[in-house]
């Protein structure tokens, strides 16, 4: 537990909006995302309350986040990168004025039904956008359970882990311009694959379509080039997490992958939630994280090593299906390295990180096989498919199946939660 809680994560406030013990979006959440009230209508900022959008421009207009000193018009931005980048005390100032605005006992939204029908939005008819205007992404290799067992198939178990795994954070850097947000197709990718035994590559549609559940998170003020960011400062600099589903190829990538790792069987799509949820919301689920053994390097070693306890889960729907099979349960406490380790070694270098730049998990696999966090490991590179409730089988993923990853935090009687990241994979395109 954190040593203090922010009074907006308080458990037993409730709002004059409705909502049920298991929305992923009480009170004590108020995650940021850009959307349009109307597809005509420009973007904006908003939070999310139950089933209802609450648009900040509205509010700013109104005069009722003065207190704040906030840039003027800073709430009709079609990102959320300005903000990010404001202190942190004033955007904590801004949750506080928000909560207190929601509060089942203040009058001021309330009790004015103009302002109630201007400011409050139902959800279900919003159209959502990419949160944030991402300029870097990179990818980590975090889960200690995740990297065993991909390394226990293609080296066996005397070799799973490298040399290098217990000693830094593995990662790559991702491709920023094809991240999209939930709701967005996903077309199967071409690329070169081998077969086994052959002397040379093919050229065609990848085969074996992964899903790989992750969490990311987004650099709120950025960093000078040739100054790291010390690790018991990194945390500070982080303003908020979402859901990460990084599709993979996994035929693609075992051809391309030597010796520089990921590239166009990463690239074509990487999808995430659409409300970023903050830290301040998650103050409440810090907990320990994984002992480190051996002890890392001084630069990474943490004065306050916490993560997060954020449940994870993934379900799979066939095309034509009336309900999917959830196949993976899992938790983001599980991770060796922690978002402050994999933010301290990325600009260890001098790297200058920006306002909006996403770092991602990697798989996050759990110690047992319901919490494996891909198809690669669920069904043991194919050799275990699994059976989806129409009877369909699936040893990777088809053509017409939707993925759909959630998470949340489970409080006493509430959850705080990131709604979801559910896409669709259509068929290739012939390029032939």
């Amino acid at each position: 537990m954190a040593s203090s809680i922010d009074p907006t994560c308080d458990p037993t406030l409730k709002s004059f909006i409705p909502v049920d013990s298991d929305t992923h979006f009480p009170i004590q959440n108020l995650p940021y995302g850009i959307f349009s009230p109307t597809r005509r209508e420009d973007p904006r900022f908003g939070v999310r309350i139950g089933d209802q959008v609450l648009d900040l421009a509205v509010l700013q207009d109104c005069g009722l986040l003065d207190s704040a000193s906030l840039p003027d018009g800073i709430f009709s931005y079609p990102v959320l990168n300005p903000f990010m980048e404001l202190p942190k005390e004033q955007r904590r100032a801004v949750r506080l004025l928000v909560s207190g605005l929601l509060r089942e006992e203040e009058p001021t939204l309330r009790d004015n039904l103009n302002l109630r029908q201007r400011a409050l939005l139902p959800a279900d008819s919003v159209t959502m956008h990419m949160p944030v205007a991402v300029r870097d992404y990179t990818d980590f290799y975090s889960s200690k359970e995740h990297a065993t067992n991909v390394g226990i198939m293609f080296r066996g178990k005397e070799n799973a882990l490298m040399p290098n795994w217990l000693q830094l954070p593995v990662g790559y850097h991702g491709r920023a311009s094809s991240i999209g947000i939930s709701g967005e197709d996903v077309i199967r990718p071409h690329g070169q694959t081998i077969a086994p035994d052959a002397e040379f590559s093919t050229f065609g549609p990848s085969r074996l379509m992964d899903f790989e559940l992750e969490m990311g998170f987004f650099v709120g003020s950025g960093s000078e080039q040739g100054k790291p960011i010390p690790i018991n400062q990194a945390a500070d600099k982080i303003f908020g997490m979402v859901l990460v589903n990084d599709w993979s190829a996994r035929d693609i990538q075992k051809w391309e992958y030597q010796p520089l790792g990921p590239f166009n069987s990463k690239n074509f799509a990487t999808h995430i939630s659409p409300w970023v949820v903050t830290m301040d919301a998650l103050e409440p689920f810090r907990l320990e994280a994984p002992a480190q053994d051996p002890e890392p390097l001084a630069y990474l070693r943490e004065n306050d090593r916490h993560t997060f306890d954020i449940n994870l889960e993934v379900e799979i729907t066939a095309e034509g299906d009336d309900e999917g099979l959830k196949v993976c349960a899992s938790n983001f406490k599980h991770l060796y390295w922690t978002m402050a380790q994999q933010l301290a070694h990325h600009s260890v270098t001098g790297c200058n990180m920006s306002s909006g730049d996403m770092l991602a998990s990697g798989t996050i696999s759990g110690p047992d096989k319901g919490s494996f966090g891909s198809m690669l490991e669920i069904t043991w590179r194919g050799t275990e498919p699994v059976i989806l409730p129409g009877g369909k089988e699936r040893k990777f993923l088809a053509d017409g199946d939707t993925v759909a990853m959630s998470g949340w935090c489970q409080g006493d009687g509430y959850r705080v939660g990131f709604g979801e990241v559910a896409n669709k994979i259509l068929p290739a395109l012939d390029l032939l």
